[in-house]
């Protein structure tokens, strides 16, 4: 019997919809399915590297990637914001419920073998470089994540 297949587009760079993807990737794993989160636009911020990384960039390849945050966790939320007020206070909640942050469900990803997908169109679009993402991800286009939902029994687009 082949494993079921969910594919998820992660377009958003905001906080908590990065979280609401790896977790319907990460329960999806656990049932045993194979998953493909595919990153583009917005969504490639979930993939950076925490801090600075020493790579040639043209003047709006810098300025681009001063606009983004620099990880997972420094990613803001998609309502209530308040210039980062809300994020502490939502990871505030997090923490008393014990519920996982974002970095700790793209790392319970990667053990459960989630296939993590950067577009490479957006990649040159932004100006982010390999080494500004995270190890042990894939690279491809469009037509490598159409490949993946072709077959998929969920796709969702977050």
């Amino acid at each position: 019997m082949q494993k079921k297949r969910t594919t998820i587009v992660l377009f958003s760079g905001d906080y908590d919809k990065a979280m609401a993807a790896y977790i319907i990737a990460n329960g999806a794993a656990a049932y045993d399915h194979e998953v493909t989160i595919f990153h583009t636009f917005w969504g490639l911020n979930a993939l950076r590297k925490d801090g600075d990384v020493e790579v040639q960039k043209s003047g709006m390849e810098k300025m681009f990637g001063k606009m983004m945050p620099k990880g997972a966790d420094k990613m803001g939320l998609s309502k209530m914001n308040f210039g980062g007020l809300g994020q502490k206070m939502i990871k505030g909640v997090m923490k008393k419920h014990n519920a996982m942050e974002l970095p700790n469900l793209i790392e319970m990803a990667q053990e459960q073998d989630v296939k993590l997908v950067a577009c490479t169109m957006t990649m040159d679009l932004l100006g982010l470089h390999k080494e500004e993402l995270l190890e042990e991800i894939e690279y491809a286009g469009v037509a490598a994540y159409l490949a993946d939902a072709e077959d998929g029994n969920v796709n969702l687009f977050i």
